[in-house]
């Protein structure tokens, strides 16, 4: 049997808020299979942002058991969570998070730094997977020359670079026109069905989580549906959603994008 992308039991997330405890996840159970594609969907103040911090490794769950890409995140050192989120997760945001004085290929060819590989190797890499999303003729563009739909495509080169099992995507049309968002989302689907890269997408757009095979939504820190337990037709309508969660995950964690923009 095929080991999981990610599996979450029992998982939960308190903060402490001036001393008062709050609960963010209360006992999530799920499981994320290769080449899965799942949206998850709910209203603000549902968990979702909480969940796909931990789904990525940005965070750690207070209680239960997470596993990413076969390894239990609770008994990983912060160095080896990093290096587990650099081999395993591709984030792609509702803000693209490019560094805004550097190239498209330098900005794919970031994560690549922090695995050792040389910076010809690198900017190779890089230029191959910025090819496959369709910038080829882009390669040395700033983030300022590119269009919202051309800066998300880098963005998901960036996420791809690294050849990760789970591609981890938080609104990721959010900040895109209908076409460059229709364009965005049929990318992503082309990649998870050719690559075989499991994708986990939070929207609140119904429309956006109806085209996933599976979703999930969530409500008080809890999964309260997950389509892939209830087996409903392909063309079943999601959800209803309220309005989105504010806040992205920090994209920076473990890929050095923070810490190399600082060094400029």
């Amino acid at each position: 049997m095929a080991t999981p992308a990610i599996e979450a039991v029992d998982v939960s997330r308190t903060y402490q808020l001036d001393g008062v405890s709050v609960p963010a996840l209360r006992g999530v159970t799920l499981t994320v299979a290769a080449g899965d594609y799942v949206a998850v969907i709910g209203p603000s103040g549902s968990g979702k942002s909480t969940l796909m911090h931990l789904l990525g490794g940005l965070d750690r769950p207070t209680g239960g058991r997470l596993v990413l890409g076969g390894r239990e995140v609770g008994s990983l050192t912060p160095p080896e969570l990093a290096t587990l989120r650099n081999e395993t997760i591709g984030f792609v945001f509702q803000a693209f998070h490019l560094l805004p004085r550097t190239s498209a290929v330098d900005n794919v060819a970031l994560p690549l730094v922090y695995r050792g590989i040389g910076a010809r190797q690198r900017r190779e890499r890089a230029a191959a997977v910025l090819g496959r999303v369709g910038l080829g003729h882009r390669l040395h563009h700033r983030p300022n020359q590119l269009s919202g739909g051309e800066q998300q495509r880098v963005a998901i080169a960036r996420a791809l670079v690294t050849d990760p099992t789970v591609l981890l995507a938080d609104e990721p049309t959010g900040n895109l026109d209908t076409v460059n968002g229709q364009a965005v989302l049929a990318l992503l689907e082309e990649l998870n069905t050719e690559s075989g890269v499991a994708l986990v997408m939070v929207t609140h757009d119904n429309e956006v989580a109806a085209r996933a095979r599976r979703r999930i939504t969530m409500r008080d820190g809890v999964v309260v549906a997950d389509s892939a337990a209830d087996d409903p037709p392909a063309d079943s309508a999601a959800v209803p959603d309220g309005p989105a969660a504010g806040g992205d995950a920090d994209p920076t964690a473990g890929d050095g994008t923070e810490r190399a923009e600082a060094a400029r």
